[in-house]
């Protein structure tokens, strides 16, 4: 600049003015709480449905006119029917119980399992390793409803019908591929030179596996356990096909018992329902960091 030139002040910039980027930024967050918000959409309902009377419980407005908050009570039996004058024949206490201890048995035996098939297939070297690996993936491909009449036939031949254990054991196997893979790919990121040197100071693959791999192996862990309850806690086809006995029902089973000669009970099912939904909630809130970080460990290698 010359000296002659005139000294020319800076830009004002207007603050009011948003950037391309603010605004591509402002317009995502908005779409994210649109859509936020059409998915909440149902929960709130059934929220709100929970708290109504029988015949407002199914109008389409939201709010209750007249709220009715001994729904819960009812279902819990700690109160009668307001309609019926009687303690609800429903022990949904006894419902909760077999989905929760249904649900932990499969995720157990199902972390268990599945951890050590990927420390197999990820970290000892064994003649046709990669091929069966991929013909085990290929199970993937079979849908479950295709395997529900052999699987039922097999627990007819071993008396396991209308038991925990006819329950248990195909779900904790029927999901093994997908908890395989990903522990798989989990496994994949840990150096290989920490099993050498184990190895080296005399550790058996076994020592290897429970004392060094499966605490690094943490994140992924909890990723599995999360699909694999969320999957089982609200198993509906299974337990229908399996089930005889009242008291072995699971939630999704004993729900129906709602449905009543008195009438669909729909406030009760409702609140049922949300009582039934919120600890899935919670767990998934209060592990979604550990969720995202497991997904993106196991995604570092193929």
């Amino acid at each position: 600049m010359s000296m002659n030139e005139p000294h020319r002040p800076p830009p004002v910039r207007d603050h009011l003015t948003l950037s391309g980027t603010g605004a591509r930024w402002l317009t995502g967050y908005l779409a994210l709480c649109l859509a936020a918000f059409v998915m909440a959409l149902p929960f709130v309902w059934m929220v709100f449905g929970s708290f109504k009377p029988r015949l407002e419980a199914e109008e389409v407005h939201f709010v209750p006119r007249d709220w009715q908050p001994e729904n819960y009570a009812v279902v819990l039996r700690l109160e009668p029917d307001k309609y019926t004058g009687q303690l609800i024949d429903i022990r949904f206490g006894r419902f909760y119980f077999n989905s929760v201890f249904v649900t932990m048995a499969v995720a157990l035996i199902q972390l268990l399992t599945c951890a050590m098939a990927a420390y197999a297939f990820a970290r000892i070297r064994w003649p046709g390793r990669d091929k069966v690996f991929f013909l085990y993936l290929g199970t993937l491909m079979i849908p479950g409803v295709v395997l529900m009449i052999p699987n039922f036939q097999l627990m007819v031949a071993f008396g396991m019908v209308d038991t925990y254990r006819g329950l248990i054991i195909p779900a904790a196997f029927g999901g093994s591929a997908f908890g395989t893979f990903l522990l798989r790919q989990f496994m994949l990121t840990i150096p290989r030179s920490l099993d050498e040197a184990a190895a080296i100071d005399g550790a058996s693959h076994w020592r290897i596996f429970w004392d060094l791999i499966l605490p690094l192996s943490r994140a992924g862990l909890v990723t599995l356990a999360i699909f694999t309850i969320l999957a089982n806690y609200q198993s509906f086809f299974w337990p229908l096909v399996m089930l005889k006995t009242k008291a072995l029902y699971t939630l999704p089973i004993g729900l129906l018992e709602f449905d009543t000669s008195y009438g669909k009970q729909t406030e009760l099912i409702l609140a049922a329902t949300v009582m039934a939904t919120v600890p899935l909630i919670l767990l998934f809130l209060s592990a979604q960091r550990a969720i995202v970080r497991g997904i993106q460990l196991g995604a570092v290698k193929g």
